[in-house]
């Protein structure tokens, strides 16, 4: 079109060729390769691909580029021969090389090694004679697969070559046969980026990258250009005979100056693989420059703060001599000052000791929410062993095993709670309202630790023991050490200023939520009030308000209109928060600051938080869990441990003080889930999470699912397959599968689906529905109970 314009301008029309029409094209388009023979190529290629290519998780592909941003980045001079260079060498042309290149950092974008992006074909390569002279649209995007997981980069090179010499000869195939032709059902893409390898005669600089900067024709210049796609971002590779650039457009919240970066580096590590072994697997080739390789690991993990050689019993010492009469608990008509429960804490310590009580022990508290509980708790840490909360409530089969399991040496209740307890138990009860024991704890002194025993305890030992879900339907019991409990109260402490006013204890302490409302008070002169969520008693707090809620909370803090908390901190765990469901708690409590804290118990309570002011505004989507606390670090990594970049979702591990000791007694437990930190001092773990997540490119992570089949259950973790082996133990019951549905909005619930041995005959399964969740509910904590039962003829075999 430029030629011809040119040579009109300079009165040389006349010798100018007769134009060709468009329809010529099309027939040759039509009547070339056919239809079958474009069927046969892509199933071959995509038939077996199930799942889109989806990096950084963008999906739609139905936009109209109106939102996407651009950026540009030239390929330095020594870098560009390199690549002219490795390209002649293997015989291909570098436009091979630039494919591999993106299919490395679309592979690592999306968290995928088969890879499946669109490259924009010429479209006049098999178009006949003179397409070079027809105006109009000729260009086309089909699919490209690339494997870079474990294929050498020579290898990688070779096959890319062939691919798209292939590609060639189906050139003017519809993008919509292809799609058709793979396992990606719609209206599921089959692909979300493309990429696009073109000759330029620009200068790559500036804005004139990929530009005809003034079209070669004097006096003309080109005031405005725009190119759009419906695709959520392109890469395009600008050849101008001696440079190369980048120029990406990308839509929010993806940045397409991080692409460029991350382009940059793995041209430049897949040149030097080539040049120095291309028997490299491709998955090696990196992407993650070393600025953003710093920024990942250590610039937004830099959270050390010294923490004093102290222990929990120590920092509670510390408010009873400061604060004596000072209110440390409420329950009810029962008021008890620090002065009052450092001196009964410390007499019962001491009649604990007596028991052969001290560090490494395990006493179990079987009490429910009471000062009484708040009493026992310290006494334990007074003594120097590890307390390990369990409810009264629960069935007695799992009390027993928890019990068992734990070795526990002593328990602490009241005849009313002692009922539960197995009657095979062999371990000491001491029963707070027997006679005889009241007696004994009245007549212990006060003289330090342990009554008159020394207490040597150190930051390693263990400070409680906590039970969760097990994936193979058995609960495991995490332990605690001095050091990490410390770290959370501390970083608790310097966090929630309302821990210093009201804290409101209000559920069951056999969960780890709960460690926020009994301890950071104590720890900070503040009150815990006993009592439920809705209670009047809490607006009458004069101070701030601490309170520790799950999600599923929520909403009953919302229907509390008596409430009339002016000012505090409301904690939230345990389950994903929605901007939606903050909103709505808002609406009655502005005044609150509002924290999302993550953590699995494995972390101590809570590893990173994310704070939202009073009258800041949050979207309605999930609410990022944020930064690590104190002297904790998190890392999103790829399944061989590698950082990924900002905006790529990965699984969590955390690593730093917080970490628990591990799994009592499952050693090798311990070991596949507290593995060796890559990128710590020698010796130090991380813990593999199991969830999902993503930096932003302000370093607050987000939460983005599970990596295994582990859910939440109104803050509980719970392993849908510890409750399958429950039901599926049932007497009837041949098979079991649990799920998780949210039919309501934000309302996750448990369902358990049964087949019946030999059959069940109609009107027989409500029956046996019935029977299994009772048999369940002798034998699981409410919260692991499936809110439906249903008995089906048999499970499907698919998803």
């Amino acid at each position: 079109v430029l030629s011809e314009i040119t040579a009109l301008l300079r009165g040389e029309g006349g010798r100018l060729a007769d134009p060709l029409p468009l329809r010529d094209f099309v027939a040759q388009a039509r009547l070339g390769v056919p239809r079958e023979e474009h069927e046969r190529y892509f199933a071959g290629l995509l038939g077996d691909v199930s799942e889109p290519t989806a990096p950084f998780g963008l999906l739609d592909v139905r936009g109209d580029g109106t939102d996407a941003e651009r950026a540009q980045v030239a390929v330095g001079q020594d870098l560009a021969r390199r690549l002219r260079e490795r390209a002649r060498a293997a015989g291909v042309s570098p436009a091979t090389l630039f494919h591999l290149v993106a299919a490395r950092v679309l592979g690592v974008a999306a968290g995928r090694e088969d890879v499946v992006f669109g490259t924009v074909l010429m479209g006049r390569m098999q178009a006949g004679a003179g397409a070079d002279r027809i105006p109009g649209p000729f260009i086309n995007t089909l699919p490209v697969r690339v494997d870079t997981g474990a294929v050498g980069v020579g290898d990688a090179v070779a096959a890319m070559q062939a691919q798209l010499a292939a590609l060639l000869a189906h050139e003017h195939a519809p993008l919509v046969l292809a799609q058709r032709a793979s396992g990606v059902a719609a209206p599921a893409p089959l692909f979300t980026s493309t990429l696009n390898y073109r000759h330029s005669r620009s200068q790559v600089e500036g804005e004139s990258l990929g530009r005809e900067s003034g079209a070669g024709l004097a006096g003309i210049r080109v005031l405005f250009s725009r190119d759009r796609t419906n695709y959520p971002l392109t890469v395009a590779v600008d050849d101008t005979g001696n440079g190369f650039g980048f120029t990406v457009d990308a839509v929010g919240p993806v940045d397409p100056a991080q692409v460029c970066a991350l382009l940059l580096t793995a041209a430049a590590s897949l040149v030097a693989a080539a040049e120095d072994d291309p028997a490299t697997p491709l998955r090696a080739v990196g992407v993650l420059g070393a600025a953003e390789r710093q920024q990942v690991l250590a610039q937004w993990n830099d959270t050390a703060v010294a923490v004093p050689a102290v222990t929990v019993a120590g920092l509670f010492g510390m408010q009873a001599a400061r604060v004596p009469d000072v209110v440390a608990v409420a329950d009810g008509n029962v008021v008890v000052t620090y002065g009052e429960l450092d001196g009964r804490a410390g007499r019962l310590a001491g009649y604990l000791a007596g028991l052969g009580v001290g560090t490494e022990t395990v006493v179990a508290v079987v009490l429910e929410r009471s000062a009484e509980l708040v009493m026992a708790v310290l006494a334990v840490a007074k003594a120097g062993a590890a307390y390990l909360p369990v409810d009264p409530g629960y069935p007695p089969q799992r009390i027993a095993f928890m019990l068992a399991d734990a070795r526990a040496g002593l328990v602490v209740c009241t005849s009313g709670a002692a009922e539960v307890l197995p009657a095979s138990a062999l371990m000491p009860v001491v029963m707070l309202d027997d006679p005889v024991v009241a007696a004994g704890v009245a007549a212990c002194p006060l003289a330090g630790p342990g009554g008159d025993r020394a207490v040597v305890l150190r930051p390693e030992h263990a400070a409680y023991v906590i039970y969760t879900s097990g994936s193979t339907g058995v609960p495991k019991g995490v332990v605690v050490s001095q050091r990490s409990l410390v770290n959370y109260l501390l970083f608790a402490r310097d966090a929630y200023a309302g821990a210093g006013g009201v804290s409101v204890l209000h559920s069951a302490v056999s969960a780890d939520l709960t460690v926020t409302a009994l301890l950071v008070p104590l720890v900070c002169g503040g009150q815990v009030r006993v009592a439920g969520l809705g209670d009047d008693v809490l607006g009458a707090a004069a101070g701030g308000v601490l309170v520790k809620v799950t999600p599923s909370h929520l909403p009953m803090l919302a229907g509390g209109r008596r409430l009339r908390w002016a000012w505090g901190d409301l904690v939230v765990g345990g389950e994903q928060l929605t901007g939606q469901v903050l909103a709505g708690c808002r609406q009655v409590l502005p005044g609150l600051r509002v924290t999302n804290e993550y953590g699995p118990t494995e972390a101590t309570v809570g590893c990173v938080a994310f704070a939202v002011e009073p009258g800041e505004q949050v979207a309605g989507g999930p609410v990022p869990v944020g930064r690590p606390v104190a002297n904790m670090r998190a890392y999103v990594l790829d399944d061989r441990l590698g950082p990924v970049p900002a905006g790529v979702a990965g699984e969590l591990y955390v690593a730093g003080v917080q970490l628990a000791r591990g799994y009592l007694g499952r050693a090798g437990l311990t070991g596949e889930r507290f593995v060796a930190c890559p990128f710590g001092a020698g010796g130090e773990r991380m813990y593999r999470t199991g969830d999902l997540a993503r930096w932003t490119a302000g370093g607050v992570l987000v939460f983005a699912g599970r990596a295994d089949d582990q859910v939440k259950i109104r803050g509980y973790r719970v392993e849908p397959g510890e409750v399958e082996a429950v039901l599926a133990g049932c007497p009837g019951v041949a098979r079991a599968a649990v799920v998780v549905r949210e039919d309501i909005p934000g309302d996750m619930r448990l369902v358990g689906y049964l087949v019946a041995s030999g059959g069940a005959a109609d009107g027989e399964g409500a029956d046996l529905a019935g029977a299994a969740r009772v048999f369940a509910a002798g034998r699981l904590p409410g919260y692991m109970l499936p809110a439906a039962v249903v008995v089906v003829n048999e499970l499907p075999l698919t998803p």
